[in-house]
């Protein structure tokens, strides 16, 4: 009898790619984004200015000397002196702490308080939309600043209640954009089916349609925090934020804006930084938007 030859075939392992997740391709778009990654270091340059500001400032921002006052940069006072003989330069570091924390701040409560509406006002709709509705659009008839104005003068004039103040008027803005996101995910059919099977309303809100709504909150968000530190510029300029001797950018503005043509420097760091600043979170808030657009991805 012929020997009848078997072959034993050993399967080839073929190479386990990594599991891929949205978040991840999202970053990895961002980081290809050279525009995103200068405002994202802009960004961090700042935070590490306002983490360590005790080590970085050389003087007291509070401190000065009279005989001192308004001098010019020198290698003793980087970016000169002010009109109460203050260093400058510390005044602008300590000043990172108060203008990143105001905009963060502000927004992050926003986006609290206008989430939560904007859930209830998209799922229920009704009656409950009606009146939710109906408050946002009578906010957003007022200009935002003129709204931030009336309720500082109203609290009195301090940095808490300037914060306070920019981040109610930005709640209409976070609540609208999350209702128009409810109102198209809760007609899904992931939805549906979780209604089919008794699941509730909260549970609902809270596992599925609150998840795939994070894209356009976080992009809404960063650009929220650049408009933010404007707002409270603004009011301390207008003498309704930070009250002295805080170093607050916009209370520096207005502090110096006499000395202007004597003392440039006075008024020019403070200015960079909030230019700096506004740019490096309008930058990587502009790449966060293209990284969370499915329409960006091949």
């Amino acid at each position: 009898m012929a020997e009848v030859q078997t072959t034993i075939h050993t399967p080839i392992k073929q190479p386990v790619e990594q599991a891929s997740s949205p978040w991840r391709d999202a970053w990895n778009i961002l980081r290809k984004n050279k525009l995103a990654m200068v405002g994202l270091g802009i960004i961090l340059f700042f935070v590490v200015v306002a983490v360590f500001a005790p080590q970085i400032a050389p003087y007291k921002f509070d401190e000065g000397e009279l005989v001192m006052k308004n001098k010019a940069p020198s290698a003793e006072h980087w970016f000169g002196t002010d009109y109460n003989g203050r260093d400058v330069f510390s005044r602008v570091v300590y000043g990172a702490r108060i203008s990143l924390w105001v905009g963060t701040s502000s927004v992050l409560g926003s986006i609290v308080a206008g989430t939560f509406f904007g859930l209830l006002a998209g799922y229920y709709g009704r009656w409950v939309d009606s009146i939710i509705s109906r408050v946002f659009d009578v906010m957003l008839a007022f200009p935002s600043i003129l709204l931030a104005i009336a309720i500082v003068a109203i609290l009195g004039p301090s940095l808490q209640n300037a914060l306070l103040a920019i981040a109610i008027i930005n709640i209409p803005t976070f609540g609208r954009l999350v209702r128009s996101r409810v109102l198209t995910l809760k007609e899904e059919e992931f939805v549906m089916a979780a209604r089919a099977i008794g699941m509730k309303d909260s549970r609902i809100l809270i596992k599925h349609i609150l998840p795939n709504s994070l894209a356009p909150i976080i992009v809404s968000g960063t650009l929220g925090i650049a408009t933010a530190i404007i707002e409270a510029a603004a009011l301390g300029f207008l003498g309704l934020g930070a009250q002295p001797p805080e170093p607050e950018w916009g209370k520096m503005l207005a502090d110096s804006k006499q000395y202007i043509q004597k003392a440039p420097w006075t008024v020019i760091y403070p200015g960079l930084c909030i230019m700096l600043t506004v740019l490096g979170f309008n930058l990587i808030g502009d790449g966060l938007r293209d990284a969370l657009d499915p329409r960006m991805k091949n």
